[in-house]
């Protein structure tokens, strides 16, 4: 059977990814210096204005207007004809203490490595395929590529026309799993007012032709370049950004299943973010080790409970043994509780403001610890102690 199916990313310069970038640029601050850090932080922007809230418990001293600025001007917003301006916009900051109804379920054995519970309830779902060699479903895969290289570009100055905000929609025929062409791209990259739109598509259509596989383009292949004929105003002046708001940007594009839960400006005693990372881990590890062909793993926690209620696995008909053999091969092989998961992939560190545009899963640009694939040959080995 043939389909099409779509993913998009958006850039840095994205209204709803500022927020996200700002919300992990503050827990990254947090965890420079106390890795500890309970934090959950949310982000608003709109023309002129930065809103920070939410809740942080550390003995970390966190400036945010500075952080807040330099990510903003990092990013591209310097200029106050963006309606958003790193120098002059307003930053207001109303940050409190994490809720100690939550705190007293996640609280115990803090620092002594002894158990502690999900910081909340909920369901996480990790992916992976052999689409792409990164194990990601090709449409985001692409969408993501698209979106990095017309901010590389730009930052670059090659194209000075260009401003921070821009949108990348990849769709691709497939028969089966098997992807077979690309069939439309659209990009829409805001851009000077002056800027031609002859030469906006030459350039954006050049981009596509660098980063998708000749393979994947024909002659039948749709290139749509800001659809609307004009794209000046952008970023939180044309549309407010809200932290959270791009969870399928974040993860596999809408190919796989998603719990609901955002990842940006949350430490990872959060599960909504460990497990999701953890479970990626898995499902990259079982395609690795060619257990399968694709594997999505959904985990699901209890607030306070550090064991998950239930680990499921979908490897849509490709296992090379049993589904039920393959649960019992992930709770032996890995460390499911939030403890675990933090102590195995280092969720300690201060690394989640580069994942905050771009996708978290499958870069090839940045190491993250759940990405490795460490663990194919004790999955291999494991194999023959599950089936017996």
């Amino acid at each position: 059977m043939r389909f099409l199916f779509t993913s998009e990313s958006v850039s840095e310069g994205h209204p709803d990814k500022i927020c996200d970038q700002i919300s992990d640029s503050i827990l990254d601050s947090a965890l420079a210096q106390d890795p500890f850090s309970r934090v959950a932080a949310e982000c608003f922007a709109t023309t002129g204005l930065i809103l920070v809230g939410g809740e942080v418990t550390t003995t970390a001293t966190l400036d945010i207007q500075k952080i807040v600025r330099d990510k903003v001007a990092s990013i591209g917003y310097t200029d106050p004809a963006y309606g958003l301006d790193a120098a002059s916009c307003s930053v207001l900051c109303a940050l409190h203490e994490q809720s100690p109804d939550i705190a007293q379920g996640v609280n115990h054995g803090q620092g002594l490595f002894k158990e502690h519970g999900a910081g909340d309830q909920g369901m996480m779902f990790g992916y992976a395929c052999k689409q792409t060699s990164e194990l990601m479903p090709l449409p985001i895969s692409l969408a993501h590529r698209l979106v990095r290289e017309v901010a590389r570009v730009r930052h670059a100055g090659e194209l000075d026309y260009l401003r921070p905000d821009a949108k990348a929609q990849v769709t691709v025929e497939y028969e089966g799993a098997q992807p077979l062409r690309v069939d439309t791209v659209v990009i829409s990259a805001q851009h000077h007012p002056d800027a031609s739109y002859d030469k906006i598509q030459k350039d954006m259509i050049e981009i596509v032709r660098r980063i998708v596989p000749s393979r994947y383009l024909t002659d039948e292949t749709r290139f749509l370049i800001n659809p609307t004929g004009r794209f000046v105003i952008g970023g939180p002046h044309g549309d407010t950004g809200l932290t959270g708001r791009k969870i399928i940007v974040d993860t596999y594009g809408g190919w796989a299943s998603h719990g609901g839960g955002a990842f940006s400006g949350k430490d990872s005693t959060k599960v909504d973010r460990s497990a999701a990372y953890m479970a990626r881990y898995v499902a990259k590890n079982l395609v690795a080790a060619e257990l399968a062909d694709e594997v999505e793993i959904q985990l699901a926690y209890a607030i306070g409970v550090a064991e998950p209620v239930s680990v499921h696995v979908n490897t849509r008909g490709t296992a090379k043994i049993s589904e039920e053999a393959m649960v019992k091969l992930i709770r032996n092989e890995f460390n499911l509780t939030p403890q675990g998961m933090i102590e195995s992939l280092d969720l300690r560190k201060p690394v989640f403001a580069q994942t905050a545009a771009y996708g978290h899963f499958g870069r090839d640009d940045i190491e993250l610890s759940w990405e490795r694939t460490d663990k194919v040959e004790s999955l291999k080995k494991g194999i023959v102690l599950t089936v017996s």
